[in-house]
């Protein structure tokens, strides 16, 4: 990471995990572990645990993201949520463009640049993610479809909207299987994300951008990740669900 340029921060992806009492609980264990931080701390939950936890998170250095949002501000969308309804209940962050919601629920690279402007219009902040399937790895074609995933998704996003812009490097490959990118591959690819945002907005935004890793980062190879250059921190799915692991990545975050 580089302090002096741009924000670190960790967020944790809770997926389809926990009630609202689970997660009050989660939140409150994990309160104490980080209010020293150093780095931004951020829980993305269930739409269902969003107010129990703003609530829970009130006076601590934690903020509250979602896990999706529509790009349409209202209309017959059965069980969508709009960004303006996340923005009204006070939520700061939204994932845009998971890999699981590409995978199993037919998001394509136009709909999470329709996602993404929707968001930031409504005054969200963007963690945007971008990542490659194990095939195209190995057929070295990753700095291509990355590059182009990223070019797709901010697609009419200005400058100054891409301030609000996180974007989250997730292998599809290494996502819930316990395989992890070398924290020189991740580091390859979030330079390669940078490089694109350079072309396409200038080094000043390209310098100043957040670029997480989001594939099994966990307490035992955080601090080795974010060492990396260009890895700003990580989007936790399993480890965020663990107090303690999440805290030991935050601090990995935080001496990095």
């Amino acid at each position: 990471m580089n302090k002096a340029l741009r924000k670190a921060v960790i967020a944790g992806n809770w997926k389809m995990n926990k009630t609202r009492p689970e997660a009050k609980e989660l939140v409150e264990a994990i309160k104490p572990l980080v209010a020293d931080a150093g780095c931004e701390v951020v829980a993305c939950v269930p739409f269902t645990n969003l107010e129990t936890v703003l609530e829970a998170v009130k006076g601590s250095n934690i903020k509250v993201g979602a896990e999706n949002c529509h790009f349409e501000k209202s209309g017959a969308f059965t069980g969508e949520i709009s960004a303006d309804m996340l923005a009204e209940m006070g939520v700061e962050y939204v994932i845009i463009g998971h890999s699981e919601r590409r995978q199993y629920f037919g998001e394509t690279d136009e709909t999470v640049n329709k996602r993404t402007r929707a968001a930031l219009a409504a005054g969200l902040k963007v963690i945007l993610c971008v990542g490659e399937m194990l095939a195209d790895r190995e057929n070295g074609i990753t700095d291509e479809l990355v590059a182009m995933q990223t070019k797709i998704a901010l697609k009419g996003v200005s400058a100054e909207e891409l301030k609000n812009v996180i974007i989250a490097y997730e292998p599809v490959w290494a996502i819930g299987t316990g395989k992890t990118a070398t924290a020189e591959q991740a580091n390859e690819v979030c330079a390669v994300i940078r490089a694109t945002i350079e072309k396409l907005y200038g080094k000043e935004a390209a310098d100043g951008i957040t670029i997480q890793y989001g594939g099994s980062m966990n307490a035992k190879n955080a601090a080795e990740l974010v060492a990396q250059p260009d890895v700003d921190g990580g989007l936790i799915g399993g480890a965020s669900l663990k107090a303690p692991d999440f805290a030991a990545i935050v601090e990995a975050a935080t001496r990095g």
